[in-house]
């Protein structure tokens, strides 16, 4: 790491001019090829995915999603002879445009149910040769600027489904406020304009190289359309703490009275040291994803950890070259001054967070044992936790979806947003015959409003839809789904036919199953791979474990108001939330992958500074309140930094942006507050020198990993050889 620093400090035009190839390289390449991000997926092996495959064998042409082209008149009714004129031209338009399979009019035999009761509201489905991530953006632009084109006065056209939703491009929320803040936030911590801007513009490389790459990426592996929004909130906050972390250490070396290339090379061997693991911590976390075999979360795995890399990468290669050029520039001014005039800084307490690690060290047990019952308090929402998947009722309000949802809620029900998909193979009229048997069974069914009648496609396969009462993402249609499947369907068919149900809704109650049932894989082999890595980094069994269970901790309570903000509605109208409903399934695997990281983030910068102490000659006590003065500024700026960037990007339209950004933002808040700064080091003064014990075969078994690098005021490498067994432990402090 020192050599790293060296050559980067010294070679600094050249780093420079690296990173600019590197940053226009990827912007150019990208621009040019342009992104496949998509919503949609199947999962294999389910009676959803089965559907699919049935019909795509059966009729390719009409195997992909089906959109509702949604026409509301103002005034009227649709049947009136000019808006059925003008609806029927613009279909026929519609028709003729790539991946358009078929459409189903509503003034069609086969479409008569296909109009509202009222005679205000109907819709034509379109079927598309293609699953929607198939279609490209500009497909899916086209597709709905065509039908929207009869829009007038009287007649409003517009669109529902995967497809329209893709041509709904979705900004980046609130990353300008985002940067904002942040900078806000380094200035006053810095005392310093240019100190505050080299974590940003380290940040700035490492995202701008990470969503180019993550462009190209997004044609080879499949990844959701919030994948560059989430990467971006990801990026920005770990890429600006970890230049954070290293330019403070910098700012102490120079007070300390080093010249500026060797406290560039002090702060990568330290601070840069922790950097690194802590990336690399976050990047297995978010790599665990592919653990769970899903083509969807695994890109969004892949997407996040290509820009945490790029972000390590910064901070490692480009920040010490920006020191270079501005020397002792990102000190205050009044800094400036005190070392010129020889005044030096040898201690790198904060006197505000060094009283408080000594009070804490009074009642250590006690002070965690409180906030320890502070956190599952606020977990508490989550044993009522949903997962599921949100409808477009969600969507932002100006989207074409969110409206097309409306129209079709009030001229048909919620249901209809959202119908359930039978498919069958029937190769002979006895099983058409039982087919429609079927249908008549669950048309019986409660919570189903209607059920269309019985079509054939190709030769030898039936499909039908059933459109329940309530909503795509109401727990009542997820009930529906399970019961046709279990109970009314296995009863109706008589053994004579099998009837998978499929669409839209049915494939998001699978990717909730299939969630559920490998969430604890999940988290398994990312608390294993944390856990391995941490014992070889601070040669301890009782850190990794504490770091575990305490990360688990910080995602019950970050889940807990998740819960309660977006499923039961509490403060929901602050954030912009005007419907409640289930949390996304997705959610909790990506949030505890990236909360995971950033936790260890936090460990890893608290613990190692602790650990420099410890393996430096301090006893533990000594090191623990020590660490906690060091870096307890400098970590409560890192997570307000965090704080105001999630929450920023809950300005976003996206629903999912928002829980995201509600969801991290709540985890750092409580994970700075209470488990860095209370849990963590009050159980480790109360275990004592136990702490740092690891059994004597398992350290020799175990690779040395050197994060503390070499001590400010030390020229010669550390003491290794942290205690092998357990020592005796500290006698506890009298109160005072």
């Amino acid at each position: 790491m020192r050599n790293l620093a060296r050559w980067s400090f010294q070679h600094r035009r050249l780093v420079l001019l690296l990173w600019l190839i590197l940053v226009i390289g990827a912007s150019a390449l990208s621009a040019a090829a342009g992104t496949d991000y998509s919503n949609t997926f199947t999962l294999k092996g389910t009676d959803s995915s089965r559907a699919i495959s049935l019909l795509q064998h059966a009729a390719p042409k009409v195997s992909g999603d089906s959109d509702q082209n949604v026409i509301a008149t103002r005034t009227g009714t649709v049947t009136a002879p000019a808006i059925k004129s003008r609806v029927t031209k613009m279909l026929d338009e519609v028709s003729r445009l790539p991946h358009v399979g078929a459409i189903i009019s509503p003034y069609s035999a086969s479409g008569a149910h296909q109009i509202s009761a009222d005679k205000t509201v109907a819709y034509a489905t379109v079927t598309f040769d293609e699953q929607a991530q198939a279609v490209s953006v500009s497909h899916a632009q086209r597709f709905v600027a065509v039908a929207q084109s009869a829009d007038t006065s009287n007649l409003q056209v517009q669109l529902g489904g995967q497809v329209a939703e893709r041509a709904d491009k979705m900004g980046v929320g609130g990353l300008g406020l985002g940067v904002i803040a942040a900078l806000i936030v380094l200035v006053v911590v810095f005392g310093s304009l240019l100190a505050a801007l080299l974590p940003l513009v380290t940040a700035g490389f490492a995202l701008a190289t990470g969503v180019g790459v993550m462009g190209l990426l997004s044609h080879a592996i499949s990844m959701p359309s919030f994948s560059e929004q989430l990467a971006l909130l990801i990026g920005l906050g770990v890429g600006v703490d970890y230049a954070l972390f290293i330019v403070t250490r910098y700012r102490q070396a120079l007070l300390r009275g080093k010249g500026s290339e060797e406290a560039a090379i002090e702060a990568l061997d330290t601070s840069g040291r922790a950097v690194l693991f802590a990336g690399t911590i976050v990047c297995v976390a978010l790599l665990g994803m592919l653990a769970l075999g899903l083509s969807f979360l695994s890109g969004i795995g892949v997407a996040a950890a290509v820009v945490v890399a790029f972000t390590v990468l910064s901070a490692l290669t480009l920040l010490p070259a920006l020191l270079g050029f501005f020397g002792t520039r990102v000190l205050s001014r009044r800094a400036r001054r005190a070392l010129a005039a020889g005044e030096l800084t040898i201690d790198d307490e904060s006197p505000v967070w060094g009283r408080w690690a000594r009070t804490l060290a009074r009642r250590p047990l006690t002070s965690a044992t409180a906030a320890t019952a502070l956190m599952l308090l606020i977990a508490v929402p989550i044993l009522s936790l949903r997962l599921g998947a949100v409808d477009a009722g969600s969507d932002p309000s100006s989207t074409t979806t969110y409206k097309a949802y409306n129209l079709l809620a009030k001229g048909f029900g919620p249901g209809f947003n959202g119908p359930l998909q039978l498919v069958a193979t029937a190769d002979s009229s006895a099983q058409r015959q039982q087919f429609r048997h079927v249908l008549a069974v669950i048309k019986r069914t409660p919570d189903v409003v209607s059920v269309s009648p019985a079509v054939v496609v190709g030769s030898d396969v039936v499909t039908a839809n059933v459109f329940e009462r309530g909503s795509p993402q109401a727990a009542s249609t997820s009930d529906l789904v399970t019961t046709l499947r279990n109970r009314v369907i296995p009863a109706a068919e008589q053994g004579r036919i099998h009837v998978l149900v499929g669409g839209q809704t049915a494939i998001f109650a699978d990717f909730a199953t299939i969630i559920g049932g490998k969430l604890a894989l999940f988290i398994g082999v990312v608390v294993l791979l944390s856990f391995l890595l941490l014992m070889a980094v601070f040669r301890s069994l009782v850190i990794p474990a504490m770091a575990a269970v305490m990360n688990l901790l910080s995602a019950a309570a970050a889940f807990g108001v998740v819960t309660a903000v977006f499923q039961h509605g509490w403060l929901a109208g602050v954030i912009g939330v005007s419907r409640t409903g289930p949390i996304e399934a997705f959610l909790p695997v990506i949030v505890f992958a990236i909360l995971f990281g950033l936790s260890m983030d936090y460990e890893v910068f608290l613990v190692s500074r602790m650990y420099e102490g410890w393996s430096h000659g301090k006893n533990n006590r000594e090191a623990i309140v020590h660490g906690l003065a060091a870096t307890g500024r400098t970590i409560t700026a890192a997570a307000a930094i965090m704080v105001l960037v999630f929450g920023a990007f809950v300005l976003g339209g996206e629903i999912v942006i928002k829980l995201f950004g509600v969801g991290l933002a709540a985890a750092v808040f409580l994970d700075a507050l209470f488990v860095r700064s209370v849990i963590v080091p009050g159980l480790m003064i109360t275990i004592g020198d136990r702490t740092w014990a690891l059994p004597a075969w398992l350290d020799r078994a175990l690779p040395h990993i050197n994060v503390e690098g070499q001590g400010p005021d030390d020229d010669s490498p550390p003491s290794s050889a942290s205690p092998a067994i357990p020592l005796p432990p500290e006698p506890a402090p009298s109160p005072s």
